[in-house]
């Protein structure tokens, strides 16, 4: 006569694999922070913008934007690129050509020489972009900046 077995039954081995499920997990969501965020951290020219009150603009959809920057040293950036004058005349009468309402937005930091922004609108308008507009940082109330006037 049998009883059956008379073993011991195993329990459930240790696994010996990892688990990488939430490994990849964890790693898509940090590639997808750094795809956003790398683009915003790597192209920033830093200016130190002149401040003005005036009424936020609203751009036109479909226009084109030139970005022109100026540094304190008087350095010239189109689209956070430096350049120099006879590159920044070449790319200014490309974008022209491409579309004639191209809008040039000019930064200029406040320590640059209005003789060099001069010169850079001198440019643009050159080679045929009339619609300029000079981007600054909000700031104080039109009484204060008549009061700093003086």
């Amino acid at each position: 006569m049998t009883f059956g077995r008379l073993e011991k039954p195993q329990g459930h081995r240790p696994m010996s694999d990892i688990n990488v499920t939430p490994l990849v997990d964890v790693m898509l969501v940090l590639l997808v922070i750094f795809i956003i965020a790398a683009p915003v951290m790597a192209s920033r020219l830093q200016l130190d913008l002149p401040s003005a009150d005036v009424p936020l603009a609203v751009a036109q959809p479909d226009a084109a934007v030139v970005s022109v920057g100026l540094d304190a040293d008087g350095v010239v950036y189109l689209n956070d690129e430096p350049v120099d004058t006879v590159r920044l005349r070449q790319r200014l009468n490309e974008a022209a050509a491409a579309d004639p309402d191209a809008e040039l937005q000019l930064r200029a930091d406040a320590r640059v020489p209005y003789g060099r922004v001069v010169q850079v609108i001198g440019l643009a308008q050159a080679a045929g972009l009339s619609r300029i507009g000079f981007v600054s940082e909000p700031g104080e109330t039109p009484v204060e900046a008549a009061e700093n006037l003086r």
